[in-house]
């Protein structure tokens, strides 16, 4: 299993925006096969930091998805919209793998 981890650097003005962004990826990664752990927006501290966490069953399974998404018109929405708003100023994309949890 392979968990993506994103940190989002988002524009603290469009939070009502990447909160309609993330809405609509939640089913979208796992439409692909991916469990989606959910996203995670400012609450204390930093009012521009937000994350998400999914996994996949193999980074193999992850670049399969990417490509898919990529020609899925629903994501290449999604993809748009965030665009079009610029809610997101810029984000890191970093992959984990677990240690010594169960997972379903």
């Amino acid at each position: 299993m392979i968990t993506c981890y994103l940190r989002y650097i988002i524009d603290p003005y469009q939070l009502a925006e990447f909160e309609h962004y993330a809405k609509l990826w939640i089913p979208l990664v796992e439409k692909f096969g991916g469990q989606h752990h959910g996203y995670f927006l400012p609450s204390e501290g930093a009012n521009n930091v937000a994350l998400a966490l999914f996994s996949f069953p193999s980074l193999a399974t992850y670049e399969d998805y990417r490509e898919r998404s990529m020609q899925d018109e629903e994501c290449l929405a999604a993809f748009a919209y965030a665009q079009q708003n610029r809610c997101i100023l810029s984000y890191e994309r970093s992959f984990m793998r677990p240690v010594g949890v169960e997972h379903r």
